[in-house]
């Protein structure tokens, strides 16, 4: 094995290093069905009804980011929004790489400010594969 990555010109102490330097991200810190419940409890704050509005949030965010808060890398599409690049959540407070409450108020801002409404973000979503 190591005459094979040397060939290439990668020791194996390189390639030990390298593949140890990559990021990991260990599991969500809040559950999915807590992150859930914050976010319905934010909604009426957003001038969204929940009993119409959280369906196609709960849509979106299982199909993005399953609501994981440490879903993607902070440097691409991050956190339960995905927001892209992920520091763009600093901008609703500075525990925006694991906290769910901060993630849910940016992608909250996101949804209001381009959709209008989660069900419109869920409807552009499902026809463009973005949101």
């Amino acid at each position: 094995m190591r005459k094979r990555f040397t060939a290439i010109g990668i020791s194996l102490s390189a390639l030990t290093a390298l593949l140890l330097s990559t990021p990991s991200y260990a599991a969500s810190p809040t559950p999915a069905a807590e992150s859930q419940r914050i976010a319905k409890a934010m909604m009426p704050s957003y001038g969204w009804s929940p009993s119409s509005q959280f369906g196609c949030l709960v849509s979106l965010w299982n199909r993005v980011s399953r609501w994981s808060t440490t879903a993607g890398t902070p440097s691409g599409p991050y956190g339960i929004p995905r927001a892209n690049p992920g520091k763009l959540m600093a901008s609703a407070g500075p525990n925006w790489k694991t906290n769910a409450r901060t993630q849910i108020k940016w992608g909250f801002g996101y949804i209001k400010k381009h959709y209008s409404t989660p069900c419109a973000a869920w409807s552009h979503y499902q026809s463009s594969g973005r949101y």
